[in-house]
């Protein structure tokens, strides 16, 4: 891809729901147990959305802590991208609300919809916005509110999913750094086997659809085990090969916080140390496009992430869509 400018993230920040949803807690619900959901997912608790809270709100604070972190202005910001698959309303976009509540005044707005991989895809809509020199300063939001979304009469998906915002500020850079690769994929054939069936024009809202159970999140979890963990593999050797890098090149990989036993069979097939792998699902859950952007703030935090240090992430989900990017932080 030829570029005049580079995309460097220049801040991050996240934002996660204060009512904790435990594995204690889901005991009470359906029929499950905390070593059941421990060793089959590695997930211990995740947050819930308020009744009030909105997927613009969590993402609208994301955002704001991401400008700060940037020490810029939200009204410095050209562009707004929102990653989401549960929006506030059908429309205006999440991220035209986002803009009006963050101030962000001179920025265009729109949503993108690519499920758990969506924050990678907006991050190579972004870079290729701040590439051509269109936009000098973008904003990129992953956003989810599964919980929404979620049949708590399933136990076998309602212990998957949790609520969360992450935001990351791109800025034009002429330096050597910032999004390297990116490489996207999908495969529509397998679109059912993560999906919400109802709520479109497909199937509209009605009484049968109600009935059926249809408007809650299905998957078929032995299907996106493979799918998820073979794209893990594959989406990581692509990268290396395409940007010329080795294990020891890289100093860490941030994945979509899918479910830990297809992170760790992952890099268990790559041969790359368990620590040069970032995890956090353990407290959230699967937060959809939430989860690479919540993953690389905490990182960058825990000082897990340094200058000049070359990171990779990926994200795969419903679609089935799948995609990853080498980052020179």
């Amino acid at each position: 891809m030829q570029v005049n400018h580079r995309a460097v993230i220049i801040g991050t920040g996240s934002y996660v729901p204060e009512h904790i949803l435990s594995n204690a807690d889901l005991e009470k619900l359906v029929d499950t147990s905390e070593q059941w959901i421990v060793e089959r997912t590695g997930i211990r608790e995740r947050r819930v959305a308020a009744k009030d809270e909105a997927t613009s709100d969590m993402a609208a604070i994301a955002a704001e802590r991401a400008c700060a972190d940037a020490k810029i202005d939200p009204s410095e910001i050209d562009l707004i991208i929102v990653c989401t698959v549960t929006p506030d309303q059908l429309f205006p976009s999440t991220a035209s609300l986002v803009q009006a509540r963050i101030g962000a005044t001179a920025a265009g707005a729109f949503d993108l919809q690519a499920a758990c991989a969506g924050f990678v895809y907006g991050l190579s809509v972004a870079a290729s916005m701040i590439a051509t020199g269109m936009h000098r300063r973008v904003l990129l939001i992953g956003a989810d509110s599964l919980t929404r979304y979620v049949d708590y009469t399933d136990r076998k998906t309602c212990i998957l999913f949790g609520d969360g915002a992450g935001a990351v500020v791109l800025a034009a850079s002429d330096e050597d750094r910032g999004v390297m690769h990116y490489r996207l994929h999908a495969d529509g054939e397998h679109s059912q086997v993560i999906c919400i069936p109802a709520g479109g024009t497909r199937l509209p809202v009605s009484i049968e659809t109600l009935a059926a159970r249809q408007h809650y999140i299905q998957v078929e979890g032995r299907r996106v085990f493979k799918f998820a963990t073979n794209a893990f593999v594959d989406l990581t050797r692509e990268a290396m090969k395409s940007c010329g890098l080795s294990v020891d090149d890289i100093a860490l990989i941030v994945p979509h916080q899918v479910n830990s036993r297809i992170i760790e069979a992952a890099m268990k097939r790559l041969e790359f140390p368990r620590e040069k792998c970032f995890m956090n699902i353990d407290r959230y859950g699967n937060t959809s496009a939430g989860s690479i952007p919540i993953a690389l703030d905490e990182a960058c935090r825990e000082k897990r992430i340094g200058r000049d240090d070359i990171i990779l992430v990926m994200g795969f989900g419903a679609g089935l869509t799948w995609g990853a990017a080498v980052l020179k932080m």
